[in-house]
């Protein structure tokens, strides 16, 4: 699997302007979110970035790339017609290549000496087959994930071969198609904001873009079609997302950003100062 590409998602209503927010990353370096996305891609090896973007954006998403802006290639999500749709919209730039996925408001900090884009990558191309990352999530985080169904692979911990994808099921949903052996009761695999796909997701959410009569196309129900026509794994990484559009979104990654890097001791410091004074 030749994965040089890359597609990351930043068009959508809520999520336009947090892309643009500025953190202090790991190093030490203030940066927005859309320059450690794009770190987090190139460091698995990515050469070409398409970002999916509304129109009008590009100027402010070019200067928020900063030095990595010359990586990028603007796409324009002309209507608000779901997450399918964004991805959708790169389909030229894509071509016959797979890609890696990723979402503009979700930032990662892995607990491996390897970033958790890269971890997803070497993956895919081992098994050289499509891989979405994938986080056990308590039942009440349901309905703000896409979740997947099926079975370990035999030998390997953390990889399971996927037969099912719901889009924000409910728990009864959940604990009627997506129970997997050996997870803690009441969790569930959620989407992990990060996939390796093939071409041939493309011309699914082709296919569902020209019978949608206008109206949203979800990208798990092309993830759950994808199932039924290739091998199709979900793994587990070493690391965790971080949603930075949920209440306190922004504050919880910055938080673990700081825990994960060089300022360690000074940020824990100021956090049991903080609690001291309360």
């Amino acid at each position: 699997m030749n994965l040089k590409k890359a597609v990351i998602t930043a068009a959508g209503k809520n999520q336009r302007t947090l892309p643009l927010q500025s953190l202090v990353d790991r190093d030490g370096s203030t940066k927005t979110a859309l320059a450690i996305i794009l770190e987090e891609a190139l460091a698995a090896g990515i050469e070409e970035i398409g970002l999916v973007i509304h129109p009008g954006d590009q100027a402010a998403f070019a200067a928020a790339a900063g030095s990595h802006a010359s990586r990028l290639t603007f796409l324009e999500q002309s209507e608000p017609l779901g997450y399918g749709h964004a991805v959708g919209c790169a389909r030229a730039f894509t071509g016959s290549s797979p890609f890696l996925l990723l979402v503009g408001d979700h930032l990662y900090v892995s607990t491996e000496s390897r970033g958790c884009a890269r971890q997803l990558v070497e993956t895919a191309k081992a098994e050289n087959a499509a891989v979405s990352a994938v986080q056990a999530t308590h039942e009440s985080k349901l309905p703000y994930y896409g979740a997947i169904g099926g079975r370990r692979v035999a030998g390997r911990e953390r990889l399971y071969e996927i037969t099912d994808v719901l889009e924000k099921p409910t728990p009864t949903t959940a604990e009627q198609h997506l129970i997997i052996p050996g997870l803690r009761a009441g969790h569930y695999l959620c989407f992990f904001g990060m996939h390796v796909l093939t071409p041939v997701v493309m011309e699914v959410l082709a296919d569902l873009l020209a019978t949608s009569d206008g109206k949203s196309v979800h990208l798990s129900t092309a993830l759950s079609k994808l199932a039924k026509k290739e091998r199709y794994l979900a793994a587990e990484l070493g690391g965790r997302r971080y949603d930075i559009g949920a209440k306190y979104g922004l504050l919880t990654a910055q938080l673990a950003l700081g825990l994960a890097g060089k300022d360690r001791d000074e940020v824990l410091t100021g956090i049991v100062e903080l609690l001291a004074n309360r």
